[in-house]
């Protein structure tokens, strides 16, 4: 039911999709590292490259230029996709993602998931999650913009500030341990699971690669 574990209709998520080409490219880079016999070495390939081409395919709305939230949900967007470069499914400047993140970054009157820097994960009221209650931004895919753009960053140097920006805001939403929740509300709240691991392990990702972009572009 995707990373979000939504309860509303069954759906071929654009993530799942991206996280079943992780698996099966993965192995592959076990088996030429560690020299491992596979026999079937070839169909893993093929595999792996028809899974490619059918996220690039049905996951890709040519008319609103962004990659969807799931191959039935064609008008729908979700933060999830941030996730596309950081498991190195693209480049983080490969111009379909950047249009992608950049109507992410858009506040969701206009379309997109961001506000205030911080970004939801998908928007609440137009998609059918089958939970109730209150959403907030999510902490983990605020961290994943800030990666994604530094990622991006090697084709526009101004993405890695906005980057840092984003970092150096988020920063100041950790409580005085500098622990932080899966959700902020629009007061500056924490919501939800406290601590978070998954956005804790996306903070350090994202101040080692920002930090990285950083120093190459200023050697």
């Amino acid at each position: 039911m995707g990373i979000w574990e939504v309860r509303g209709s069954r759906q071929n998520f654009t993530y799942s999709k991206v996280q079943c080409w992780v698996a099966v490219d993965r192995g592959l880079r076990l088996i030429d590292k560690r020299d491992f016999p596979c026999r079937s070495r070839d169909r893993w390939r093929r595999t792996r490259d028809q899974i490619y081409e059918d996220i690039m395919t049905r996951a890709w709305n040519p008319h609103l230029e962004m990659f969807t939230q799931s191959y039935e949900r064609l008008d729908t967007l979700d933060a999830a996709v941030l996730a596309m470069p950081l498991v190195f499914f693209c480049d983080g400047t490969d111009p379909r993602f950047v249009k992608t993140m950049r109507r992410i970054m858009l506040p969701p009157h206009r379309g997109g998931l961001t506000t205030n820097n911080l970004v939801f994960r998908y928007n609440a009221v137009e998609t059918d999650d089958g939970l109730s209650g209150e959403e907030g931004t999510f902490s983990l895919c605020t961290f994943w913009l800030a990666e994604a753009l530094s990622r991006a960053s090697k084709a526009n140097i101004t993405l890695l500030y906005k980057a840092q920006v984003i970092i150096d805001e988020m920063i100041m939403y950790g409580n005085h341990l500098g622990l932080f929740s899966e959700e902020i509300d629009k007061s500056g709240k924490h919501l939800g699971n406290f601590p978070q691991a998954f956005t804790h392990i996306a903070l350090i990702s994202a101040a080692y690669n920002v930090d990285r972009a950083l120093k190459t572009s200023h050697p």
